[in-house]
C-alpha cells in the first residue's frame, strides 16, 4: 500500500490531494462541498481523483463539522449533573461582554437550565472530600435527564481537576443505564482549574460528540465499502492528527480542524524553503484565516472562544478567523457605506460568475469582472461566466449607489475586503508585538493568491510565498501533519511553595498517557517527541502566559528566569517584587508521520522559457486602470522563471495575480517567491 490521501473540507470546496510514495504520483481534486452531508463531497472528490482506496496507505481528513454544528447549533441535547449549588455555572460565565463597549449581552448557553442537575458531593480546592458522592441521586438525574431526552451527558463536578474520584464514580454510574458512550467527564477533557472555561469545554465536546459520531461511522462505511482497509485519520484544531476510533471521545479536539491543516502544510513548506518567520494567510470561499509561524513552529493557543460565552479551552493552533472570502457579499449599508461580509453566498447559490442563480456581488464577482480570473477556468460552475455582465450588476447594485463607475465600484470591494483582511493580519503581528517587515506572507486557499501582494504592501511585508498547490494546502496539512495528543494538570501553586518533584511527576506521567495514546492510534510513525510548557502568571493576574519548557527534569530556578523571560518579550515589563505562580503543566505528545517529497508537488510539463509558458493575454484592473497583461500557466513555468508584474499565473486551484512593480521567482519547491516592491 502506498498512495497516501489527503481531503479537507471547506466551507465551498473540498479539496483533495493524494501522493503515491512508490511512483511519486500526485492526482488532485477540487469539488463543490456538499454542506448538507460533508461525506457526499469526499466521495465526490475520491472519485474525481480516481483513488484507488484499497492500495492507500492511510487516508487524513480535515473536517468542519463540530465547527459548524457549534456556530449552526445543530447538536446533541445534552444533560449535565454537577456540584449542588453550581448548575447555573454554564450561565453566569465570566464579567464579560459581547461588545466594548455595550450595555447589556445575553448569549444562550449550550444546556438549557431545565437539563442542568445538581447532587450532593463536594471537594475542596485542595481535593479534599468534603461532601461524599451521593450515588443515588447520581441515579435518579441520570434517570431523569434520559426521559427528558438527552443523547449526551456531561458529569462536572467541582475542583475535579484536583480530585476527579467523584466525577469518576459517577460516570461509572450513568454508564450502568446510559444507552451509548457519549458520557464526558470534565476532568477528563480538560484537567484544569476555572468551573466556567472546564464545564463550556466538556459540554461543546458532549454536544458534537453524537454529531461527529455519526458522521465518522458514515464515512469510514463508505470509505471501507471502496475498499479501504486501513484507519482512517481525523485533522484535530492542535494541528495534529487522531484515529477516527480516537476521535469521538474527545470530539472538541476537532473544533477548527479546518483552519489548522493550512497553517500546518504552511509551516512544512516554510520550512522545507529555509523560511522560520511567516504569517499564513489562508482565504478560501467564505472566510480567512491568518496564523503565525515562529521559528518553523505554529503558534498555538488553549484559549480560543468560538463565540461570545463559549470558550473551548484546549490546545489549538491560534488562527484569527473573519468573514472575508471569496463569497463574501458585497452591499451598500442603510448609512450609504459598502460594506464586504461576513455574509457569504458560499457554494450555493455561490458568487453570480459561477452561474448556478447568484445575485449579489462578491469579492470573487470582483476579481472576475476586472480581468484577475479566467471566465474558462473556474471550477464547479454551472455556465461559462461573462465578465462584462458581472461587471454590469456590480455597476447596478454597488456602483450607482456610490457614484462610481463599474470598475471603480469592483475596485472598491476589492479594496474593503483587503482592508479587513489586513486588519486581521495586524490582530496576530502587530498587536502580538511582532513586526511584520521581519516576515513573509505565505498566501494559500483558493483566492489567497490573488490579493497577497496587495497586503503585503499594506503592511510592508516584504515578501510573499506562493506555495505550488495554494488551493490544496489545506488537503496537503492532512498529509504532512503528525499525530499528537495533549495532556493538561492544575498545580496553581506560587514558586516559592511549588512541589518541583510533584511537578516533574506530574510531566514524565503525561509523558507516559502521551505514548500510549500514540500507541492506540495504530498508526505507524518513525518516533515520539514531547514538547512542554507552562501556563504562568504573576500573583493577582486573571491571564495565563505560556512559557516554553526543554523537558520534565525542571527546576524552580530555571521555571522562575524563563517565565520573567516570556512575560519581558511579550509585555516589555518587569515586576520583580510580585510572584510568580505556576498555573498549568502542559504536554503535546506528537507521533512523527513519514514526511514526502514537496517536490513532488510541483510536477509539470516547464517550457524551456518563460515565453513558451504564457498562453495568452488580457486587460487586468489595476490601481491606475486596466492594463495588458500576460496570463501564465504555472505547470509550464521554467524552473528558473523570473516574472516581472504585472503578470498573472494560473492553475488547477488558484490565481496568482503579480501587481506592477513585483518580482515573482519560481524557486527549487515549486514555489513562487515575490518580491513586492522588486
Amino acid at each position: 500500500m502506498s498512495a497516501i490521501v489527503g481531503i479537507d473540507v471547506g466551507g465551498t470546496f473540498t479539496d483533495l490531494i493524494t501522493v503515491d510514495d512508490a511512483t511519486g504520483e500526485v492526482r488532485l481534486a477540487k469539488v463543490p462541498t456538499t454542506v448538507e452531508n460533508q461525506a457526499w463531497g469526499v466521495l465526490a472528490a475520491i472519485d474525481a481523483a480516481g483513488v484507488d482506496l484499497a492500495s492507500a496507505q492511510n487516508v487524513s481528513h480535515g473536517t468542519t463539522t463540530t465547527t459548524n454544528a457549534l456556530l449552526e447549533r445543530k447538536i446533541a441535547r445534552v444533560g449535565l449533573i454537577t456540584t449542588a449549588g453550581f448548575r447555573d455555572v454554564l450561565e453566569l460565565g465570566r464579567r464579560t461582554r459581547p461588545s466594548p463597549y455595550g450595555l447589556k449581552g445575553q448569549f444562550v448557553p449550550l444546556i438549557p437550565r431545565d437539563l442542568r442537575l445538581e447532587v450532593p458531593e463536594r471537594m475542596d480546592a485542595e481535593g479534599k472530600v468534603v461532601t461524599p458522592l451521593d450515588e443515588d441521586a447520581v441515579r435518579a438525574a441520570v434517570a431523569r435527564l434520559l426521559e427528558a431526552g438527552c443523547e449526551a451527558l456531561v458529569i462536572h463536578f467541582l475542583h475535579s481537576y484536583r480530585n476527579n474520584a467523584h466525577e469518576a464514580r459517577a460516570a461509572e454510574i450513568a454508564a450502568e443505564t446510559w444507552p451509548n458512550g457519549y458520557i464526558t467527564a470534565g476532568s477528563a477533557i480538560l484537567s484544569e482549574f476555572r468551573e466556567y472555561e472546564r464545564g463550556v469545554t466538556a459540554a461543546v465536546n458532549a454536544s458534537v460528540q453524537p454529531v461527529l459520531a455519526r458522521y465518522i461511522e458514515r464515512l469510514e462505511g463508505e470509505l471501507k465499502g471502496r475498499g479501504f482497509t486501513r484507519d482512517l485519520l481525523v485533522m484535530q484544531g492542535n494541528g495534529g492528527s487522531v484515529a477516527a476510533h480516537m476521535v469521538a471521545r474527545s470530539a472538541v479536539n476537532t473544533v477548527m480542524s479546518g483552519p489548522a491543516s493550512g497553517v500546518m502544510a504552511a509551516a512544512a513548506v516554510a520550512r522545507a524553503a529555509g523560511l522560520d518567520r511567516i504569517v499564513t494567510y489562508d482565504m478560501g470561499g467564505t472566510s480567512s484565516d491568518v496564523g503565525l509561524v515562529l521559528d518553523g513552529v505554529p503558534q498555538v493557543t488553549s484559549e480560543t472562544d468560538m463565540e461570545y460565552g463559549m470558550p473551548v479551552h484546549v490546545p489549538m493552533v491560534d488562527v484569527h478567523t473573519i468573514g472575508a472570502g471569496g463569497g463574501s457579499i458585497a452591499h451598500v449599508d442603510a448609512s450609504g457605506m459598502l460594506r464586504v461580509g461576513p455574509e457569504s453566498a458560499g457554494a450555493t447559490p455561490g458568487p453570480i460568475a459561477f452561474g448556478r442563480g447568484g445575485a449579489r456581488p462578491t469579492i470573487t464577482d470582483a476579481n472576475f469582472a476586472l480581468g484577475r480570473l479566467d471566465p474558462r477556468g473556474l471550477l464547479a460552475v454551472d455556465g461559462p461566466g461573462d465578465p462584462e455582465s458581472v461587471l454590469a450588476v456590480i455597476g447596478e447594485k454597488i456602483g450607482a449607489p456610490l457614484g462610481l463607475s463599474p470598475d471603480e465600484a469592483a475596485a472598491a470591494i476589492l479594496q474593503i475586503g483587503n482592508h479587513r483582511m489586513a486588519g486581521a493580519i495586524r490582530m496576530v503581528s502587530l498587536a502580538r508585538g511582532h513586526d511584520p517587515r521581519d516576515f513573509t506572507l505565505f498566501a494559500f486557499g483558493g483566492a489567497g493568491p490573488m490579493h497577497a501582494v496587495a497586503l503585503a504592501r499594506e503592511l510592508a511585508i516584504p515578501r510573499v510565498l506562493i506555495p505550488a498547490r495554494p488551493g490544496l494546502t489545506n488537503a496537503l496539512g492532512c498529509i504532512t501533519a503528525d499525530l499528537r495528543h495533549d495532556f493538561v494538570n492544575t498545580l496553581n501553586a506560587p514558586l516559592a511553595r511549588l512541589d518541583i518533584a510533584e511537578a516533574r511527576a506530574v510531566l514524565e506521567e503525561q509523558r507516559r498517557l502521551g505514548r500510549a495514546a500514540i500507541a492506540e492510534d495504530g498508526v505507524a510513525v518513525e518516533g515520539v517527541s514531547f514538547l512542554h510548557a507552562a501556563d504562568m502568571q504573576f500573583e493577582g493576574q486573571t491571564h495565563l502566559l505560556p512559557v516554553a519548557l526543554e523537558g520534565p527534569e525542571i527546576t524552580l530556578e530555571g521555571l522562575a528566569a524563563a517565565f520573567e523571560t516570556a512575560y519581558f518579550e511579550r509585555f516589555a515589563v518587569e515586576l520583580p517584587e510580585i510572584r510568580p505562580v505556576l498555573v498549568n503543566l502542559t504536554t503535546a505528545a506528537i507521533g512523527r508521520r513519514p514526511a514526502i517529497d514537496l517536490k513532488t508537488l510541483a510536477a509539470g510539463d516547464p517550457a524551456t522559457d518563460l515565453a513558451g509558458a504564457q498562453i495568452g493575454e488580457r486587460a487586468v484592473w489595476f490601481p491606475g486602470g486596466r492594463v495588458a497583461t500576460p496570463i501564465y500557466a504555472r505547470d509550464r513555468l521554467p524552473a528558473d522563471a523570473v516574472i516581472a508584474g504585472p503578470a498573472i499565473v494560473q492553475q488547477l486551484d488558484g490565481t496568482t495575480v503579480i501587481d506592477p512593480g513585483a518580482v515573482a521567482t519560481r524557486d527549487d519547491l515549486g514555489n513562487l517567491m515575490i518580491a513586492v516592491n522588486g
